[in-house]
């Protein structure tokens, strides 16, 4: 078939055509951004799941529901070992943006702006990722400089303090159009621990004071956890929702809606190998479908095609999906990977031991702690329970015994 016309969409973080299965989410969302504008309590919401999974899709979806209600927004995207206020304030000044266009007294907008740059002015150059090698994750952003600097306000060089100020006269600003403000973070798991706590406790200052303000976080699954450890009401202050794979009605949506825009169908038994190879996941569907499409001749697409294209898709998230990651880890970090891999297979892919991933190797768990500690800051294993690590990848276990093999 025409693949000018193939409809799927394998990429990170790109929206399908079809985003199916997120229909609940999207709902309870809207219905998080119209309490919130009406002055009524609600809570903010924090997305998590494994990689693969559409995270940062729906995180993009919620936030065009935000744009669609007329509100300010921002969104950041998280990066190990880098301050938080600098990128907060760049995304809180797009949400500024969004407003000052509509609102009537410029004088009020300047001001808000000249908090915004009192907050981002206090960053250190270690927020700033300045002193590190290579500045890999330095922010280059810098404050709106058109405006005069408001003293006394959000600069106080305590991050929480800062935060709940700079927030609370954004909220203000929004209110005054009636709407509010949504602030969007992806890898959030990746935002230090005192940025997570300074985090919670802006968001439990707003929630108190009612102001227009909602963070929506997403990252990996022990972002739940994380929070919790920053401060210990988080897991009341937060709408948690676990971001799966599709259930098998789903996933044959996200196939066969795309397909039927360009007058092609699948049969029974295509759709059910290529629910056999993709187990439902987001990103597999869009890969799987994506190289069924381009090698099947005609429609209907059947059984056989799904299998004539596998291999191609396979050898795709091989070198795209899994072999990059594999290929950021230390010669140590993939050993561990290996056994990793080697003792999830008796747990159905599920977590596994550390202790069982020290026998494998034959060396005592503490010697393994590095390699294991690397892992999870690179986002490719996390602690699922005390004891236990998990891959962040789905399907990662089998590609790695296969790559062994």
């Amino acid at each position: 078939m025409d693949p000018v016309r193939n409809p799927y969409a394998p990429g990170a973080g790109q929206r399908p055509p079809e985003l199916a299965g997120r229909d609940r989410q999207r709902r309870q969302f809207d219905v998080t951004l119209e309490r919130v504008a009406a002055g009524r309590p609600e809570r903010s919401m924090v997305l998590s799941g494994l990689r693969g999974v559409g995270k940062t899709v729906l995180l993009n979806a919620l936030r065009g529901q935000a744009v669609t209600r007329a509100w300010g927004t921002g969104k950041l995207e998280a990066r190990p070992g880098q301050g938080l206020r600098l990128p907060i304030a760049q995304a809180v000044h797009a949400g500024i943006r969004e407003l000052a266009h509509r609102h009537r007294d410029q004088d009020r907008v300047e001001e808000v702006l000249g908090v915004l740059s009192a907050f981002a002015l206090r960053a250190t150059p270690a927020e700033r990722g300045q002193g590190r090698a290579g500045d890999k994750y330095a922010v280059r952003w810098r404050p709106p400089t058109d405006v005069p600097v408001t003293r006394g306000r959000a600069d106080s060089g305590d991050l929480e303090t800062d935060l709940v100020e700079l927030l609370m006269d954004v909220g203000e600003l929004a209110r005054d159009l009636g709407v509010g403000v949504a602030v969007f973070i992806d890898e959030m798991q990746d935002v230090d621990g005192a940025g997570l706590a300074a985090l919670c406790g802006a968001c439990h200052e707003m929630s108190q004071q009612g102001a227009p303000v909602v963070v929506v976080g997403a990252g990996l699954p022990h972002l739940p956890a994380a929070l919790s450890a920053s401060k210990s009401y988080a897991e009341r202050l937060f709408g948690y929702v676990a971001v799966d794979r599709l259930a098998r009605d789903e996933a044959d949506r996200a196939l066969t809606v795309p397909a039927g825009t360009e007058q092609v169908s699948f049969t029974a038994d295509a759709l059910d190998a290529l629910h056999g190879l993709t187990g439902g996941y987001p990103y597999f569907i869009q890969a799987y479908g994506k190289a069924t499409w381009d090698l099947a001749p005609t429609s209907p697409i059947r059984a056989a095609d799904v299998r004539a294209a596998a291999p191609e898709a396979e050898d795709e998230l091989a070198i795209g999906f899994f072999g990059a990651r594999f290929e950021r880890a230390t010669p140590a970090e993939r050993d561990y990977m290996m056994a990793m891999a080697d003792a999830a297979a008796a747990t159905g892919d599920g977590p596994v031991w550390t202790a069982d991933i020290a026998t494998a190797t034959g060396r005592r768990p503490q010697s393994l702690s590095p390699a294991r500690d690397g892992l999870i800051k690179k986002g490719l294993v996390y602690a699922a329970e005390r004891g236990q690590v998990a891959f962040t990848v789905p399907h990662f276990a089998g590609y790695l015994r296969s790559r062994h093999a």
